[in-house]
């Protein structure tokens, strides 16, 4: 992975130091810190790369999810889904309550009926898969049954799949988002977002958006987030290998009731996913038996596992979704798990206790 390392010259620096500056001299490239940083431009660069068309880099994944949705004129209809991340459904249900945007929630999984709910709007907005219940939507067709529609603008979230198992840019879609604070970054210690555009102008729409609403990243934050980019495929090797090996495990044992990860034959959307992706991510979620309490009781005990929100980090983290605000439309059992990256076995031991007091 060389994008992001600038020139190499005779004696400088192997990686791009991180450049910490508000302001700059006259009448050079560079102007002012909220307009740009070369320690962003690098991570750019590489996340471009990555995804194949042009990164613009935000504060937070939820900034780069606004600053999509900012394009939009007011009173534009948006398609999403219905179990999409909670900060994206949260946001959207704000805006509709101001009239800023209408919303229309859809059955990610149902092309045809997504598609029929694309009548009239400005944006179809894409999570594959999604965030918790790991269901695997059609990216190909939704994006081009909605151009053909007429929807202008289709994004698509890629945080769980990253441009390595996935490029939502070559099925159709125009613009694709990253919360880099997961899997990207990948130590659990950035808050830092992405998008990114086939066009080179909507890049540049985006950036406009960053300058004037303030999204913008810090350079240490970009610096870290573009070293774990180095190490992306190495990490989601061994933690999807991880969630693969768990997934099976749990689908065998007596105390779950169900187990949601694409690469089980069983999955509804495994044959779909194995078409568009290139591996099935480092996401799990399974349900308990015995209802929430339960599931806080698997949560609670585990010692190596991490019992706390967010994903994609090196260590293994699970948490029970349905006790979060905004989240009871979940089962009430469901367990998310991050895999990390440490010894299957481990986790697997870590797991099974808890779970086999529920027998």
């Amino acid at each position: 992975m060389s994008a992001g390392r600038g020139g190499r010259r005779p004696g400088g620096a192997v990686g791009p130091p991180v450049e910490l500056t508000s302001t700059y001299h006259a009448g050079g490239h560079y102007t002012y810190g909220r307009d740009e940083n070369p320690t962003w431009e690098a991570l750019e660069e590489a996340l471009g790369s990555l995804e194949g068309g042009t990164a613009v880099s935000f504060a937070s994944g939820l900034a780069a999810i606004a600053a999509v949705l900012e394009l939009l004129p007011v009173g534009t209809t948006v398609v999403a889904p219905e179990d999409a991340y909670s900060g994206t459904r949260r946001l959207l249900s704000d805006l509709a309550s101001r009239g800023r945007l209408a919303v229309r929630f859809a059955d990610p999984t149902d092309t045809a009926s997504t598609l029929e709910a694309c009548d009239g709007a400005g944006l179809l907005w894409i999570e594959s898969p999604t965030n918790p219940l790991l269901r695997i939507a059609d990216i190909e067709g939704l994006a081009d049954g909605a151009h053909d529609a007429g929807v202008p603008l289709v994004a698509a979230d890629n945080t769980f799949a990253t441009p390595l198992l996935q490029r939502p840019l070559d099925l159709g879609v125009d613009v694709v988002v990253h919360s880099v604070t997961k899997l990207l970054s990948g130590h659990s210690d950035v808050i830092l977002g992405a998008v990114v555009a086939r066009e080179a102008d909507l890049a540049e729409a985006l950036a406009r958006r960053r300058s004037l609403h303030g999204a913008v990243p810090g350079p240490l934050e970009a610096w870290l987030a573009l070293r774990g980019v180095r190490t992306l495929a190495v990490r989601l090797e061994r933690a999807q290998a991880n969630a693969a090996g768990l997934a099976a495990r749990l689908e065998a044992h007596p105390a779950v009731e169900r187990v949601r990860y694409p690469g089980l034959p069983g999955h509804p959307g495994h044959d779909l996913a194995l078409k568009q992706m290139r591996g099935f991510g480092a996401m799990v979620a399974f349900e308990v038996r015995g209802g929430a309490a339960a599931a806080e009781q698997v949560c609670n005990r585990v010692r190596i596992c991490v019992n706390a929100t967010s994903l994609g980090g090196v260590e293994t983290l699970i948490e029970r979704r349905g006790k979060w605000a905004g989240e009871d439309y979940l089962p009430p059992a469901l367990v998310r798990l991050s895999a990390g990256i440490e010894d299957l076995d481990d986790l697997w031991a870590d797991l099974e206790g808890p779970l086999g007091e529920l027998v």
